[in-house]
């Protein structure tokens, strides 16, 4: 007989061999981008900047700091090398089945009930639960996709969560038998434990608001801590009073998570509750079947304005038979009705009653809910070989049958993970979508299949007309042509119905400088800033418009509010310092600025980078520092020609003659 400690190492070790292959995978262009590659707080790694960023910004429309820097710890240790974050999501992932199992286990064996040396009760419902959330296909989303760090990190602090607080449950009823007082004090610290692990889950992600109520369902089975009869109202009284300051953190997370959602593509306001609770209920037994039967799984299922009300008629029949089903074996088997709560309350955040996006449903939602109906079928199937013992072995049997069948239909799910153009093409193979539509054109683009990308975003297109990504993307590759009247008008149009997205009205205004119609370019930069106060590109945008306006103090103002966002954004920083070092504009000049930002840019890149060390030689010049400035752009110059970057080369070299001159370098930003 397996003992919990080996087995519980086993399950983890087969864990992450099932998800191996995910280190061989790229980042997609689906979410991966606004969370790593191209987010400039992240991909620097940690630092006291990041750090604020984390709890001030609510950026891709979640509030989550604890999952940035755990993002940016990630960058710290593997720079942007996507092995690195699909290793860690599988490392989280393999830890969690490893708490599911110590949690089950802790769960339903109070301590005095374990006599040492022997295997604590329900060992194997509990290996099968955590079986079950290891190699179930549902669950490869939130492993593979390295977005979804959320997901199994606030699932790990969920899992600690709970653990700790079954232990200060089963603490509670426990008598002190010294008297001492030592008995409470551990019951406190252990409260104490469950809020601080509680806290970091919310951190993690807003989907643990529910913990709270899956602790009172926990409370009534398997902690058996609801009484009956005349106390029943007073236990119920005293357990909610015990979870208040649970409530309390659940209910201020909520009101910042609406908050940071306000901008979100499709939030509640533009689909009629009708919908949104039609759509829930046959989410609810949708997420069942794809349980039961777990083919044709994909990253996107589109969400639809028109349900079939015999399904919403079957749905609710469906929900309400499992609900009257548990209610009425709530004493004979009652882990049925506490499985069956813990899935319908741990979804309610994302069931879609708040509708965030287009889809309908997720397969990420399912992580942390399908552990209660795995709870429910195991407990059931112990209890059908203890009445039936002549059916353990077909049990059994099936059992490891469906084990394997998970293990298999996993390794294939994750196999289309490998990158964004297999995901999209199955995406759209599965279920046809303009969102998958317009990332397999993306994909194709990055790739430089510039006509099939094409094809891809008038396909979106024609489908939603005014769709502010199928304008968007449509424009992009019109712009790359050259073509920016017709680029401009697609973007003309993305703008129109666009309230969240900023690089709409950065390139829109891009497109409308090369036009020279400075006075709309303003105005689209200006609107960008208001849709993301904390964006700084469009301040580094409207800079440049300023400047080529010839409107330098406003631009000098427009840049300082750029690096003043994105202290670390190298581009930034040598444009500016080439502004306050070498304008031709006297006014605008400022070379003991200028020095300190160059300073401040060979800091960043370590002295390694010819464009600082030019940057920085540049600024002495302008305070008259021309022995300075030679011995660094001399600096310069050899490292270019180290790294092989001939085309500044020759610039370079110009800018030395005029410092062996004794003259500083001068240049129009009106004019170029």
């Amino acid at each position: 007989m397996m003992r919990p400690r080996p087995f519980g190492l086993l399950l983890l070790l087969v864990t992450l061999l099932v998800f191996l292959q995910t280190t061989f995978f790229q980042f997609i262009n689906y979410d991966d981008e606004i969370y790593v590659l191209n987010n400039p707080f992240v991909n620097q790694g940690l630092s006291w900047l990041g750090f604020k960023w984390a709890f001030a910004a609510a950026h891709a429309s979640n509030w989550h700091p604890l999952t940035w820097l755990s993002h940016m710890l990630d960058c710290n240790l593997f720079r942007l090398n996507p092995a690195g974050p699909h290793l860690v999501n599988s490392l989280f992932h393999a830890a969690n089945a490893a708490l599911v199992f110590a949690l089950v286990l802790r769960l339903t064996n109070p301590p005095a009930g374990h006599v040492p040396g022997r295997n604590p009760e329900n060992f194997w419902p509990a290996a099968l639960v955590a079986a079950l959330f290891a190699w179930h296909p549902l669950h490869v989303e939130s492993v593979a996709w390295v977005a979804e760090r959320k997901d199994v990190l606030s699932t790990f602090f969920s899992l600690l969560t709970l653990l700790s607080y079954a232990k200060y449950a089963y603490s509670r009823s426990l008598p002190d038998p010294g008297g001492d007082g030592k008995t409470a004090s551990k019951t406190g610290r252990d409260y104490f434990l469950t809020l601080i692990w509680f806290v970091l889950a919310l951190l993690s992600k807003p989907m643990p608001v529910t913990l709270p109520v899956l602790m009172l369902i926990l409370d009534f089975w398997p902690l058996n801590r609801m009484a009956t009869g005349k106390d029943w109202f007073r236990s119920i009284r005293d357990l909610l009073v015990e979870k208040l300051p649970f409530f309390l953190l659940s209910g201020a997370l909520c009101v910042i998570t609406v908050l940071a959602q306000h901008r979100a593509e499709s939030t509640f306001a533009s689909i009629s509750l009708q919908i949104r609770l039609e759509n829930a209920l046959t989410a609810y037994i949708g997420y069942l079947g794809k349980m039961m039967w777990p083919l044709h799984l994909t990253i996107l299922y589109p969400y639809s304005v028109s349900i079939s009300q015999t399904l919403i008629v079957e749905s609710a029949l469906l929900v309400a038979g499992i609900s009257a089903l548990a209610w009425l074996e709530r004493r004979a088997n009652p882990y049925l009705l506490s499985g069956w709560l813990w899935f319908l309350v741990t979804l309610l955040p994302v069931i879609g009653l708040i509708q965030v996006g287009s889809q309908s449903m997720a397969d990420r939602y399912t992580y942390f809910p399908l552990i209660g109906i795995f709870l429910a079928a195991s407990f059931s199937l112990q209890t059908l070989a203890k009445r039936f013992a002549f059916l353990t072995s077909w049990l059994v049997v099936t059992v490891v049958a469906s084990l394997v069948a998970c293990v298999i239909l996993t390794e294939r799910q994750l196999s289309y993970w490998h990158d964004s153009e297999t995901l999209f093409r199955h995406a759209i193979a599965v279920e046809d979508s303009e969102v998958a539509r317009l990332n397999l054109g993306a994909a194709l683009q990055d790739k430089n299949e510039i006509p099939e990308a094409m094809t891809q975003f008038l396909v979106a297109w024609r489908w939603h007309p005014d769709s502010v990504l199928a304008n968007f993307n449509v424009a992009g590759i019109l712009a790359s042509q050259g073509n920016l009247e017709l680029s401009a008008a697609f973007y003309g149009r993305a703008a129109r119905g666009n309230t969240w997205n900023v690089a709409v009205f950065e390139n829109y205004g891009r497109d409308l400088v090369s036009l020279k119609r400075y006075s709309d370019a303003e105005k689209a930069f200006a609107q960008a800033t208001k849709i993301d106060p904390l964006a700084a590109r469009p301040h580094f945008l409207m800079a440049r418009l300023f400047l080529k306006q010839g409107r330098d103090p406003e631009a000098v103002v427009e840049l300082d509010k750029a690096i003043a966002l994105e202290p670390q954004n190298l581009e930034m920083i040598l444009f500016a310092v080439s502004v306050l070092a070498s304008s031709d504009n006297p006014q605008t000049r400022d070379g003991k600025k200028a020095n300190a930002l160059a300073g401040h840019a060979v800091e960043v890149t370590h002295g390694q980078q010819a464009a600082a060390l030019d940057s920085l030689a540049m600024s002495c010049a302008e305070l008259g520092r021309f022995s300075d400035a030679v011995q660094i752009e001399e600096q310069a110059i050899s490292m270019a020609k180290a790294a092989k970057q001939q085309d500044g080369i020759d610039l370079l070299k110009k800018r030395l003659g005029y410092y062996q001159k004794n003259q500083p370098w001068r240049e129009s930003f009106k004019s170029n």
